[in-house]
């Protein structure tokens, strides 16, 4: 395999954008706040969002020590709102069991509400700087075509670990600049439908520029359109719910000129059984 660490090192250092979580003083915390908010939304829509919730809740038990409704309304538009109660919970379970620092070891962290195999890797390489693979959507699609050949990657499978640790230095330091920069490069310039591939620092060594950039088909699982599903629903329910709370709201004013009945209180039903909305005597509110 030829060497693609030497080159992502150094276009990382030219190149990367000043985000909020690269800071070395950003702490732990900070790191897996941005994590959770990273998750299918882009980065200018999060780094608002996550300046006033660490402004809001600086450590994991001071976000605990406030009600599941204020997560979830401060989470705001930022889409999958699941995520702020998980994060919620995951405050709670850092304070009562890790003294209210983020742990560094990855199964401890993997024992957190709501943090698969990318979250505690990326909290154990990007705030701690240990050695380990950090694979998401953008990683996937560099090495599917530097290394396979392939013009998209395939589904996610515990097969990309070990094909990020493949090219990864061993030392830790420069490990860990080389997961960052493979997710930089696919999220700036190895992009899924228009890559910049004049300006990609590995194009010397892609499999798949040496190919002829073959189509080799594309069977990932596509996102429902947004406009007029369930997911468009579930979210006017949560902005009607927020902009009235603490108040709860009676079910029957909760979006009461949605033009598809059924698919409004499917979107209310849904919100109950996710814990994001709570039921009591005909009225609806935020968790508590």
């Amino acid at each position: 395999m030829p060497d693609l660490a030497a080159p992502l090192i150094a276009w990382y250092r030219e190149n990367a954008r000043d985000l909020p979580w690269r800071h070395p003083q950003f702490g732990a915390w900070g790191v897996l706040v941005s994590e959770f908010m990273l998750q299918q939304t882009p980065v200018a829509r999060v780094i608002p969002h996550l300046e006033a919730w660490l402004a809001r809740w600086p450590t994991p038990s001071a976000l605990a020590a406030d009600a599941p409704a204020e997560a979830v309304r401060q989470w705001a538009n930022l889409g999958y709102p699941r995520r702020a109660l998980w994060l919620h919970r995951a405050a709670g379970e850092i304070t009562a069991r890790h003294g209210d620092v983020v742990p560094r070891d990855v199964d401890a962290l993997l024992a957190l509400t709501g943090i698969g195999d990318y979250t505690a890797r990326a909290v154990a390489v990007f705030a701690y700087g240990d050695r380990h693979p950090v694979v998401d959507t953008n990683t996937r699609r560099v090495l599917a075509r530097a290394v396979d050949g392939r013009s998209q990657p395939g589904p996610p499978s515990r097969r990309d670990l070990a094909a990020m640790a493949a090219i990864l230095p061993t030392e830790s330091a420069e490990a860990a600049i080389v997961n960052a920069a493979a997710m930089e490069l696919g999220a700036v310039v190895c992009t899924a439908r228009a890559p910049r591939c004049d300006a990609c620092p590995i194009r010397n060594a892609c499999a798949w520029r040496a190919a002829g950039y073959p189509d080799t088909g594309d069977d990932r699982r596509r996102q429902a359109r947004y406009e007029g599903s369930d997911r468009q629903a579930r979210g006017a329910v949560l902005r009607t719910l927020r902009e009235a709370a603490p108040a709860p709201v009676p079910a029957g004013s909760v979006l009461g000129d949605w033009p598809d009945a059924a698919q409004r209180d499917r979107a209310i039903d849904s919100l109950i059984v996710d814990g994001l909305v709570e039921a009591s005597d005909d009225l609806l509110h935020l968790p508590r």
